[in-house]
């Protein structure tokens, strides 16, 4: 078997390519090494351990037998029927009310004559045209979604909360409207000289030679307290069923399970979250006293009374503390739910460097037989060349 020199050639060089190719690190051992000597840059972590101490409410408690502490509810009054003791009740059905189309409601009504308070602009009176005894019908109506009902009956709270559905935005669930209501008694002073307040049973007393005026104003300021207090049971509702939402993750956190949520869903858990929080220090009165009674002196002090009773600064920062916890959850979450979408995508780029060197190793391997054949063709001309010279 004789070889051409060109045949030679072809032959010596495939070989130096495939020892060259073999010895040599490959795109894909390249681009490992490149990635390995990079140093991570500095990621802020969680630790599942910090998961469990915020967890846990005692730190002798063992930790498979935690469960979220419930809310309280707050023992209520109820109605009393003694002769000069009458009830207001409170409700928050909504996020808001469009209180100019209520007053026209009113005026279409013709059952309540809607009137206004000197310098509070976003409430409405409501006093009842048809008098059924001597102590008044009233109705506070609140553009931030209240209604307070003085000395109206339950038949009548049922028709007025039918009333305002037409101009509610954002209702609440009619379930958790009635389970988050208040009710409180309230009478006049038989002394006329003693002033407005709570007297030692909770029930709201008013001074009996106050006028007309006064006594709207002081009944306004019992309505904007007690309506503040039912407005934030209905947030620590909201926020109660959060946190049973978020119960199972918490308990997936705990057994090492995979989490069952996307980051889609974590970030709009964190939009409610900060929406709450928005509601509950900015948009309410909840942290400090409205401008409203900085003028008078003697109403500031028996709405900051009222929201005494009411425990509201107290709720408020245990529902802030609680809101600041289910944050530092959520953020666990979406640090965690982050680093496996940029652990996917790392593997995603080393699957596709690995097909990219198949890619070339076909190729070669494919030009290697164009070699090798081409080689064979040489060879069998040379062969039939020296057979017709024999």
């Amino acid at each position: 078997m004789y070889f051409t020199g060109k045949s030679l050639l072809q032959i010596r060089s495939a070989f130096t390519t495939l020892k060259s190719f073999s010895t040599k690190p490959s795109i894909f051992q390249q681009t490992v090494n490149r990635l390995k000597s990079k140093s991570p840059a500095p990621l802020k972590t969680y630790s599942i351990a910090n998961v469990s101490r915020f967890l846990a409410s005692s730190p002798h408690e063992n930790i498979t037998s935690i469960q979220v502490k419930k809310r309280p509810l707050r023992k209520k009054k109820t109605e009393l029927s003694s002769p000069g003791v009458f009830n207001v009740v409170a409700f928050a059905t909504s996020e808001e009310y469009n209180l100019e189309s209520l007053v026209e409601g009113l005026q279409k009504q013709d059952l309540y004559e809607p009137q206004t308070i000197p310098n509070a602009h976003d409430v409405v009176h409501g006093l009842a045209k048809y008098k059924v005894e001597n102590e008044p019908r009233e109705i506070f109506f609140f553009r931030d979604g209240g209604v307070v009902l003085w000395n109206i009956t339950d038949m009548e709270s049922s028709n007025v909360l039918n009333f305002l559905k037409p101009y509610q935005q954002d209702s609440y669930a009619e379930r958790v409207v009635q389970a988050e209501s208040e009710i409180m008694n309230y009478k006049y002073h038989t002394e006329a000289a003693k002033a407005s307040g709570l007297d030692k049973e909770g029930n709201f007393v008013l001074s009996a030679d106050l006028e007309n005026d006064t006594t709207n104003l002081t009944k306004y300021t019992f309505s904007n307290a007690m309506f503040l207090s039912v407005k934030l049971g209905i947030w620590e509702a909201s926020l109660d069923k959060y946190i049973d939402e978020i119960e199972d993750v918490t308990d997936d956190l705990r057994r090492g399970q995979k989490i069952n949520m996307t980051r889609e869903e974590v970030l709009r858990k964190h939009g409610e979250l900060f929406a709450l929080r928005h509601y509950l220090n900015l948009s309410s009165d909840v942290l400090d006293t409205p401008d409203f009674y900085w003028e008078n002196e003697q109403l500031e002090t028996l709405y900051n009374q009222v929201c005494v009773y009411f425990c509201i600064n107290k709720r408020s920062k245990v529902m802030n503390e609680k809101i600041n916890h289910c944050v530092a959850l959520i953020e666990l979450l979406s640090h965690h739910l982050s680093d496996k979408h940029h652990v996917r995508l790392e593997w995603f780029i080393i699957i596709l460097i690995m097909v990219e060197v198949l890619f070339e190793i076909v190729h070669y391997i494919d030009r290697s037989d164009d070699g090798i054949l081409e080689g064979r063709l040489d060879l069998r001309k040379c062969v039939q060349r020296n057979k017709w010279h024999l």
